[in-house]
């Protein structure tokens, strides 16, 4: 019963109105989720630079105490924006791996939700309203988006546990549905060198797109790999840096809309998700059919 928005742009004049598009098609799919809520946007930055987005349960404590060790390093060259209880840090890549250790080592209370060259991700318990109020993702700008509306059945409401899922650079997943094979992908995935930071089986979906990624496929691709090694019922849309793609389990009852205008490509749940989008009137919509991949590509 959870709720899924998808927004890609094809139209360059609109990425200033990607964040305000996104955070009215998230509010329409309340009643499907109002445990908790997340978004992913992309917005790449300029060259040599790359962003972690972080979430921390102190955020005063710990993203203060990050601001005092990054003034202290200022070798690493690393800027950072607090939104909440996140904070978007942007560096040049050859400090990544030491600022993860630097978290890892003295902030316990803070995870990292995302990392690449353009994602970032917001998430929280709460309605999606409060979520994206919090954030303020209606001013933000990017290319594309995906955005998820969390009613929990199988596991506990908790901030990790929400929606979206990211288990690479540049990569994440909104999912519903519930996979039936997941504890023996799992542990397949972790022998593959895959981490994971909760029992979701929606993150184990996302590692193994990760996990085919890595291997050389594109997303149309791995999505495809998927219909063979993911048993369950499932409606995914997934984002990479250029890329969004949709696709539905072979049975196909999880409900799903799609909209297509010069400007844009659009997913939603329902149609209502859709409806708030200008042009929508003049949109070609149409059902995902099952077991079929969609994919576009900047």
């Amino acid at each position: 019963m959870c709720g899924i928005v998808g927004l890609f742009l094809k139209d360059k004049r609109l990425e200033p109105e990607l964040g305000g598009m996104l955070s009215d098609m998230l509010v329409t799919m309340t009643e499907r989720g109002p445990d908790s809520a997340g978004i992913a946007v992309y917005a790449a930055e300029g060259a040599n630079r790359v962003k972690l987005t972080l979430r921390s349960a102190k955020p005063e404590v710990e993203f203060g105490h990050l601001e005092k060790r990054l003034n202290e390093r200022s070798v690493f060259g690393a800027e950072m924006v607090r939104r909440d209880t996140h904070a978007v840090l942007r560096m040049a890549p050859s400090a990544e791996k030491e600022i993860r250790r630097l978290v890892a080592a003295e902030m316990p209370e803070t995870s990292i939700l995302s990392a690449g060259d353009a994602i970032e991700i917001y998430k929280e318990v709460g309605s999606p309203g409060r979520v994206a109020e919090r954030f303020g993702l209606a001013r933000m700008k990017g290319t594309h988006g995906v955005g998820h509306t969390r009613m929990a059945t199988e596991s506990a409401v908790t901030t990790l546990g929400a929606h979206p899922f990211s288990t690479g650079a540049d990569q994440c997943l909104v999912h519903n549905g519930s996979l039936s094979n997941h504890n023996r992908l799992r542990q397949r995935l972790r022998t593959d060198g895959q981490h994971f930071a909760t029992e979701n089986d929606s993150e184990v979906a996302a590692a193994y797109l990760s996990a085919r990624m890595n291997e050389g496929r594109n997303l149309g691709e791995a999505l495809d790999d998927g219909l063979s090694e993911l048993d369950g019922f499932y409606t995914f849309v997934v984002g990479t840096r250029t890329g969004f793609g949709v696709l539905r389990d072979p049975i196909a009852c999880k409900p799903a809309v799609m909209a297509e205008t010069p400007q844009y490509v659009a997913f939603g749940s329902e149609y209502r998700a859709l409806d708030v989008l200008p042009g929508i009137a003049k949109a070609r919509l149409w059902e995902p059919e099952p077991a079929t991949v969609y994919f576009w590509e900047h």
